[in-house]
């Protein structure tokens, strides 16, 4: 960020670093990731026309409706590179020609305000050099707003766009932003943004054990979610806020014309990687489930053309995984076998997931499947490097035990399939979107 007029600097280092670009640790050791996959067969789901329609995210509806909110107010905005209009405007940059707005802070999640920063890497405070705004981090010496940050605030928003995985920071950053400013009596604005890969819920939900024992960390599940929670930032802030008691001056300001049944590329919305790692919407659908591998010493294709495509080991025989995964008859995805070497390591033996229907695609179900199948065949080799974190994802120690026990991944779903159909209800009460 730096001079000239402020907002066009900004603006444009923004897209710089998106055109370059969550899992966390404490901050976390990885993060998530995603692919650019070859062009899909044809009648592939992935081969859906462009948008049919336009969506307007939050942030517009926000300055052509809603600005009786912020007017005349000192404004912090918790934001990263995602944070642009339909026409690619950014936040900052709109925020600062708006007439009545007074931007007085800015904070950095994961990967920082532009997104530069790799998973895990410490991100520092700083001061925004096309501004002078002074630009807090919320992954670094601490992940939540301290009292010292928020003095002068008299209205916190968030704007950031949201993958739809509960391994994936950004909500959570939220909901510690929130209940800090609850703590401060300070509102909290969320502008809300489409979840990219639907209102759809899948895998295992976090059971209460895990937060309130603290197992794993809390940027990576702060509250019970499934691991792929089909909800929006805002809908997430709804619950949470509520169900939880958080009691923050909550203000939602819906993403419009989105409905819950449509993936992010129906939207007319332009993307904008989230994360180095997170290169593609194909990608955000496959990170809900290939996180799992995160905890394990199988890769996902990090360091190679298309990360979180890909599930391998130096190690790992692929045909015979393959052969073993057959009697689970993975709908809406198609393996096969490819030998790759990622940047600065040696070849790996991997198994290439390209998804050819992605509304029948499980992602969780699909990766609990071949991490069972990789580990049954290769009893040596295969670690679990981050035992909380795999618990955490797993969402309860019962899961964990199962799979550490090798019950057949079926016997698991099927529990998990209950969670979802209760954690339904509760979804329901809080989306703000219909399909």
């Amino acid at each position: 960020m730096r001079r000239q007029p402020a907002h066009v600097h900004l603006l444009a280092a923004l897209a710089i670093a998106a055109s370059a670009a969550c899992r966390s640790a404490s901050p976390p050791q990885r993060d998530g990731a995603a692919d650019s996959l070859p062009t899909p067969n044809a009648g592939s789901a992935e081969q859906r026309p462009a948008a049919q329609h336009r969506v307007l995210p939050g942030l517009e509806v926000l300055v052509r409706d809603s600005m009786a909110l912020i007017r005349g107010r000192r404004v912090g905005l918790i934001t990263n590179q995602t944070a642009v209009t339909s026409t690619g405007q950014h936040a900052v940059d709109l925020l600062a020609r708006t007439p009545g707005v007074r931007l007085v802070a800015l904070f950095g999640p994961e990967h920082g305000v532009r997104g530069t920063y790799e998973g895990g890497a410490r991100v520092e405070n700083q001061v925004d050099s096309a501004t002078g705004i002074p630009v807090f981090s919320l992954y670094g010496r601490t992940q939540k707003p301290t009292p010292e940050m928020l003095r002068g605030i008299d209205v916190l928003m968030f704007d950031i766009q949201d993958i739809g995985a509960r391994p994936y920071t950004f909500v959570w950053t939220m909901a510690l932003a929130m209940e800090a400013a609850a703590a401060q009596h300070i509102p909290f604005i969320v502008l809300d943004r489409p979840n990219p890969i639907t209102s759809a819920a899948q895998g295992p939900m976090m059971a209460m054990e895990i937060r309130t024992e603290h197992v794993g960390q809390a940027i990576t599940g702060l509250y019970p979610v499934p691991l792929r929670h089909g909800m929006t930032v805002g809908e997430v802030a709804r619950y949470v806020n509520d169900a939880f008691r958080v009691g923050a001056d909550l203000h939602v300001i819906r993403a419009e014309g989105w409905e819950g049944d449509e993936w992010f590329d129906a939207t007319g919305l332009r993307w904008v990687n989230p994360s180095p790692n997170i290169r593609s919407l194909d990608a955000a659908l496959k990170y809900s489930g290939l996180v799992l591998a995160e905890a394990t010493n199988v890769a996902v294709g990090r360091g190679t053309d298309a990360p979180f495509s890909y599930l391998g080991a130096p190690w790992m025989n692929a045909g015979a995984v393959l052969a073993a995964v057959a009697k689970y008859d993975l709908q809406g995805v198609r393996l096969d076998s490819v030998t790759l070497t990622p940047s600065g390591a040696q070849p790996h033996h991997m198994i290439r997931l390209t998804v050819t229907d992605r509304e029948k695609f499980d992602a969780p179900f699909a990766t609990l499947a071949l991490l069972t199948e990789i580990r049954r065949l290769h009893p040596q080799q295969f670690k679990i490097e981050d035992p909380p974190g795999m618990t955490q994802m797993l969402g309860s120690r019962w899961a964990m035990a199962a799979f550490q026990r090798g019950d057949d991944p079926r016997t698991i779903q099927r529990r998990w399939q209950e969670e979802l159909r209760a954690w339904r209800q509760t979804q329901e009460r809080y989306r703000l979107y219909r399909d």
